[in-house]
């Protein structure tokens, strides 16, 4: 008899994004007519904040890596947020190495303010697995993201109003190198629970996520719902589908955009407007948008208000004064050609 569908189901999506993992560590420049050099044993963490998602994650990476030879260790990150956050991390850990993860650590963050409470914690959180990657050495970090996160993402970016970017939710392999993947986006968030139940898994639920302070929590539990009641069964599903059409879509502008940008720059690397001018909006602005990253502009702050902005100095030039940017970064037309720098 085999194990439950959820059960099965959250196995097979790890062991997918596993076997990615290996084909991507092959050696490439192996001779077609001898074996491939037998690469070190990878080590592939998943980071767990001890809810279900996550639980079920670590639980199906803890079954599948050893039948792969693949070592399997455990991350959680304690932010800090709430009282006893630091004996919940302790549980945690001791849960992972119930499962049989090796290595395994709880890591201290601070979380800052900008950006809001939600943005802060990710970006600390994220700090920290980067370093703890670092250091261990981890080819990949699993992320217990389901369906039904990728759908909040889609609606979050929609209400920001960003583009078609912010609407590709959130990618299946992301980080430097593709560190960073993410098994469950095709998995529902009540297979993970049910998951956790049938194999008699612990699971933590934070408060955090029922505070209708936090956006996200909001949309969760009364933005989908009201969605699902008007709209029917299914859109969960949709929007997280709207996530893979869209980020195909970004992927392949953003791609036109690399190409064209050496062709609107002169011979001392300024953007000419004229040339601007001539290329598809959506084009234009993913260059003007990456023209003020390199300067200095944050990317989680720039937003696409401030490209519009700067699109304008190109589009309807009526000779206005400098656009001022995140991070002291400052755009201005100057005899033709646009400026990005800092301010």
């Amino acid at each position: 008899m085999g194990p439950h569908p959820a059960v099965a189901a959250i196995r097979l999506a790890v062991r997918r994004v596993l076997h990615d993992l290996l084909n991507d560590q092959q050696n490439p420049g192996a001779h077609p007519d001898r074996p491939a050099e037998r690469p070190p044993s990878p080590l592939v963490l998943v980071a767990c904040s001890g809810g279900a998602d996550s639980m079920a994650l670590a639980s199906a990476l803890a079954f599948e890596a050893p039948r792969l030879g693949i070592r399997a260790g455990g991350v959680t990150v304690d932010h800090g947020l709430q009282p006893g956050s630091d004996l919940r991390a302790d549980e945690v850990v001791l849960r992972l190495r119930q499962l049989g993860l090796d290595p395994v650590e709880s890591v201290a963050v601070t979380v800052g303010r900008e950006g809001g409470p939600e943005a802060a914690a990710r970006d600390a959180r994220y700090a920290a697995l980067d370093a703890l990657a670092e250091r261990h050495g981890a080819a990949a970090v699993l992320l217990g993201h389901t369906r039904d996160d990728q759908a909040e993402t889609v609606l979050l970016g929609l209400a920001r109003g960003s583009g078609i970017r912010s609407l590709s939710g959130m990618a299946a392999v992301s980080g430097a190198g593709g560190r960073y993947r993410r098994p469950f986006l095709h998995v529902d968030r009540q297979t993970a629970r049910k998951a956790c139940m049938v194999q008699s898994l612990p699971v933590w639920d934070d408060p955090h996520n029922a505070d209708p302070a936090y956006t996200r929590s909001r949309l969760r539990h009364e933005g989908l719902p009201a969605l699902e009641k008007a709209l029917g069964k299914g859109v969960v599903e949709a929007l997280a589908r709207t996530a893979q059409l869209s980020r195909d879509d970004a992927d392949a502008l953003d791609s036109w955009a690399r190409q064209a940008e050496s062709s609107v720059r002169d011979a001392s690397g300024l953007l000419e407007c004229a040339k601007l001018y001539a290329l598809p909006p959506a084009v234009r602005r993913r260059i003007l948008r990456r023209a003020a990253i390199e300067a200095g502009a944050p990317a989680g702050s720039l937003f696409a208000r401030h490209i519009e902005e700067v699109d304008r100095l190109i589009t309807g030039w009526r000779g206005q004064g400098a656009i001022n940017l995140p991070g002291k970064v400052v755009a201005q037309r100057q005899g033709g050609r646009l400026v990005i720098r800092q301010g």
